[in-house]
C-alpha cells in the first residue's frame, strides 16, 4: 500500500519499488534466486522537508537510495521525481536529471579523489553539469566553502590534509555545486565522531532551511534519525513495517520491531520508564524470506496468523494521521506495551 501523504505536495514519489539481485548458481540445473533487497515499498517526500529511512543493516535502506539515483537498475516500480518517472527514462535523460538529486555518501575518506584539490572537484561536479556559468564558477566554490563552514583556502588542498568532519563538509559542498533540490543522504555522519556527527547534523539542517533542500536521510542510528527527520519510514527485511512523523513514531510506535528499535537507544537517564522487547534469532535471508509477516519468526507476539498472512501497511487505530503500520496485532500491542521513549 502507498504512503498515504502522496500527493501533488510530494517531490518524490516511490511506488512499489522492488530491487532483486540473482544468486549466482553453484549447479546448472539449480533453481534460479534472487536477494530480495527491496521488495515492493511506496513512500513518499514533500519538498522542503526530511525523510528518514531506519533499520538493521542489510534491511534494504542504502539500495533503496542506490535504486534511486539509479546506481543499481530497480528490478520494477516507479521512482516519481517533479512528475518524472526515473526509472523509465533513458541514461541521456537521466543525467539531466542528476543534477537535481545529489547524494551525500558514508564514508568521508573514500568518497573523495585523493589526487584532486577541492577546487578541481568542485569545478568537475559544475562542468559535468552545466549547473553555473564559467564566469561564476570561481565565486561559487568560494561561496560553496563558505556555505559549509571552510575558509575558501580550503579550495587549493588536497583531502589527506582535512580532518573526517571537514571532509564530510567537503562532501556536501560537491553535492551543493550543482544547485540540487534533494539530497541523499547515506550514512552520512556514522562514521564521524559523536561530537561531530552532531556538528554535520545542525550543518545539514541549517543548509535546508537556507536553501529550500529536501532530503533523504538514510541511517541504522534513531538518535541521530530523531534530531533530523520530519518522518521516518522503518524497513526491516526490504520492507516497510511503520511510517509515521517523527514525533508519533518516537512516542506511539505501533510495530513491534520499531518498538525493538526504540528500546535499544542508550540513555543516561536512570529512572526513564521503558519496556524492554527482547527478540531473538538472526535476521533471516532475504533469498528465502518466511512467508506472512517476515519479522514473526523474532516477533515476541506472533501468532500463527503471523506465520501465514502478510500485514497490510495500512493506517493503524492508535496512529494520529498518516501514521501506517504493517503488523495484525499493532493496536493491541500498542496499548500492552505503551512506552515512554
Amino acid at each position: 500500500m502507498s504512503d498515504s501523504i502522496q500527493s501533488n505536495q510530494a517531490l518524490l514519489e516511490v511506488r512499489e519499488l522492488k530491487q532483486y539481485f540473482p544468486v549466482k548458481k553453484e549447479k546448472i540445473r539449480q533453481k534460479k534466486q534472487f536477494v530480495k533487497a527491496v521488495d515492493d515499498i511506496s513512500f513518499s517526500i514533500k519538498k522542503g522537508t526530511t525523510l528518514s529511512i531506519v533499520g538493521e543493516s542489510g534491511c534494504g535502506k542504502s539500495t533503496t537510495g542506490r535504486a534511486i539515483l539509479r546506481l543499481d537498475e530497480p528490478t520494477s516500480g516507479q521512482i516519481i521525481y517533479d512528475q518524472v518517472d526515473l526509472a523509465n527514462i533513458s541514461r541521456k535523460e537521466l543525467k539531466k536529471m542528476r543534477g537535481q538529486i545529489q547524494v551525500i555518501f558514508q564514508d568521508p575518506f573514500a568518497s573523495l579523489n585523493p589526487r584532486r584539490t577541492i577546487r578541481k572537484m568542485l569545478y568537475e561536479a559544475m562542468d559535468i553539469q552545466q549547473s553555473v556559468k564559467k564566469e561564476d564558477r570561481e565565486a561559487r566554490m568560494i561561496e560553496l566553502m563558505t556555505l559549509v563552514g571552510l575558509p575558501p583556502d580550503s579550495l587549493e588542498r588536497l583531502p589527506h590534509e582535512f580532518s573526517g568532519g571537514q571532509r564530510q563538509r567537503i562532501g556536501i559542498a560537491r553535492a551543493l555545486a550543482v544547485n540540487p533540490e534533494l539530497i541523499i543522504c547515506d550514512e552520512a555522519v556514522s562514521a564521524l565522531d559523536v561530537s561531530i556527527q552532531a556538528q554535520i547534523i545542525n550543518l545539514l539542517k541549517k543548509l535546508q532551511k537556507e536553501l529550500d533542500l529536501t532530503y533523504l536521510f538514510i541511517s541504522h542510528d534513531l538518535s541521530v534519525v530523531r534530531h533530523i527527520s520530519d518522518r521516518v519510514v522503518v524497513m526491516y527485511l526490504g520492507k516497510i513495517v511503520e511510517i509515521a512523523d517523527k514525533k508519533d513514531l518516537f512516542s506511539k510506535p505501533l510495530h513491534p520491531y520499531t518498538q525493538v528499535l526504540l528500546s535499544a537507544i542508550p540513555t543516561i537517564d536512570m529512572n526513564e520508564e521503558r519496556v524492554e522487547i527482547e527478540v531473538n534469532g538472526d535476521v533471516p535471508s532475504p533469498i528465502n524470506p518466511p512467508s506472512g509477516c517476515r519479522f514473526h519468526t523474532r516477533c515476541p507476539f506472533a501468532t500463527e496468523l503471523c506465520k501465514t498472512k502478510e500485514p497490510e501497511l495500512a493506517e493503524k487505530e492508535n496512529g494520529t494521521g498518516n501514521h501506517l503500520a504493517a503488523c495484525h496485532f499493532a493496536d493491541e500491542i500498542f496499548n500492552k506495551n505503551s512506552m515512554k521513549i
